[in-house]
């Protein structure tokens, strides 16, 4: 039991001494889930990282099936953005004796 009086076992004085002083006017609200996220991991949520403008909540996704299909989407558009491998390194344009490059004009 904590000096409010609360947890299991909160009888007697401590207990009825909580629930008649404390009114929902009183109690400090409880933190939103995106307001834990940006005090325990450091991300808001609710701010834009590019323009820095507010952003809303549009849906919670919690079925694990619509997650996964989600981002095997993601995963996929990702993958097929970005090459397998780089191209193939060229050689710098052959010089000629005259130090000028191979394909330049000469003037007569």
């Amino acid at each position: 039991m904590t000096k409010a009086g609360r947890g299991k076992g909160a009888t007697g004085q401590a207990a009825a001494q909580t629930t008649d002083d404390s009114s929902s006017a009183e109690r400090p609200a409880a933190m939103t889930w995106a307001q834990r996220l940006k005090r325990v991991f450091g991300i808001d949520i609710q701010t834009c990282a590019v323009c820095g403008g507010a952003m809303r909540i549009i849906a919670y996704i919690e079925d694990a099936v619509v997650i996964e299909k989600i981002l095997a989407h993601l995963e996929a558009k990702t993958a097929a953005a970005q090459p397998s491998r780089p191209p193939p390194c060229r050689a710098p344009p052959a010089r000629r004796s005259s130090g000028k490059p191979a394909g330049a004009a000469q003037v007569a």
